[in-house]
């Protein structure tokens, strides 16, 4: 949330070294995420475009499996847009798909801290600490989401999704900074769990419902998942190659 006139780096050169690599999936390995994902009689109808496989091929990435309410899932689609914004060098968080990754950890294994001790006893802890509450991570995000719509009311008698830009970052900074009143979970906690989702999110594997057309990868100039490189240990240019998602794996 730094104040782009303060920043020197540019939204390319923080992609080009940014430590967040791709292929990798919050939630852990997809088999976990596809057997405990909770899709709901209430799941969104699957849409049908090019982001995740060909043109005109239905794409099941777009299909709510956590959020039940629309306006939840708008809320934290106009959140991640804010971290991850669209500009001149390629599409934002919402073009990527990053809120349906988010969805689908959220339904799966991520979501409900199913690799993670979360007994008791519970002790309040700092924000260096790292994961500090009981709550599991769909609840801090249910939370999240509520206290942002809460906040905007407050400050803007409006909807997160209707507020300016400006705006909604200036919402945001407040979490980041420690400045709402949360139950259960720090509002650092939360933003921080937010942030990193958005970036994994554009630069997973598509398989994952997040980097929408391998847009992500190209923004890096990341070619994706190959099985090897052999053929180009030995040369001593630069060698740009498309983009290979999991996905062509398992159907070669």
């Amino acid at each position: 949330m730094a104040d782009n006139n303060k920043s020197k780096m540019s939204r390319r050169r923080f992609i080009k070294n940014s430590s967040y690599v791709a292929g990798g999936a919050i939630g852990g390995g997809l088999l976990g995420t596809l057997i405990t994902a909770n899709v709901s009689d209430n799941s969104q109808t699957a849409s049908t475009d090019s982001s995740g496989g060909g043109e005109g091929q239905t794409n099941f990435n777009k299909a709510l499996m956590y959020f039940t309410r629309q306006e939840n899932f708008n809320i934290l689609s106009a959140a991640t847009e804010r971290i991850f914004p669209e500009d001149e060098n390629g599409p934002g968080a919402i073009g990527l798909g990053v809120p349906y990754f988010i969805d689908h950890q959220l339904a799966g294994g991520y979501g409900h801290n199913e690799r993670e001790y979360m007994q008791g006893p519970f002790f309040e802890g700092s924000d260096f600490q790292g994961y500090q509450t009981k709550l599991k991570r769909h609840q801090v995000f249910d939370l999240g989401i509520q206290a942002i719509e809460r906040e905007s009311q407050k400050d803007h008698n409006a909807s997160f999704t209707d507020l300016e830009p400006e705006q909604q970052d200036q919402i945001l900074q407040k979490f980041q900074d420690g400045d709402v009143d949360l139950k259960g979970v720090t509002p650092t906690t939360f933003f921080e769990l937010l942030r990193s989702a958005t970036l994994e999110g554009a630069y997973s594997d598509p398989l994952y419902g997040g980097n929408g057309n391998m847009d992500g990868w190209r923004m890096k100039e990341y070619p994706g998942s190959y099985m090897s490189y052999n053929e180009e240990l030995d040369s001593e240019e630069f060698i740009e190659k498309e983009p290979r998602p999991l996905r062509a794996h398992i159907s070669s």
